[in-house]
């Protein structure tokens, strides 16, 4: 099993990309998801839940987390793996709008 946790839409410098924008920052996880689940081995396909966290979640804001889905699927060509998304009042740091855990299943 490979556990990664506190995926945040920060760059290799750890900056945040696209402050304020959801879409942004969903895309930017899961680019630091795939460097993650490279360095252990494992790729989208061995994903098998992702647990999202997302900063004053309103229904309202689902659109532009799905966009960022969408984004994702086309830029890494995956599935949707199974997924929760979790409402939060406020993530960690200002600025930072979701967080990713994410499970995989390596051979």
């Amino acid at each position: 099993q490979v556990h990664i946790a506190g995926q945040v839409a920060w760059n290799e410098n750890g900056e945040l990309v696209a402050p304020g924008d959801l879409a942004g920052q969903v895309t930017q996880v899961y680019r630091n998801v795939a460097k993650a689940l490279d360095a252990a081995g494992a790729t989208f396909p061995d994903v098998v839940r992702v647990t999202w966290y997302a900063a004053g979640w309103k229904r309202e804001m689902y659109d532009a987390f799905n966009a960022g889905i969408e984004q994702a699927a086309r830029e890494f060509d995956i599935a949707t793996p199974p997924a929760a998304l979790i409402g939060v009042d406020v993530l960690f740091e200002p600025g930072i709008l979701i967080e990713a855990e994410v499970t995989a299943i390596i051979d």
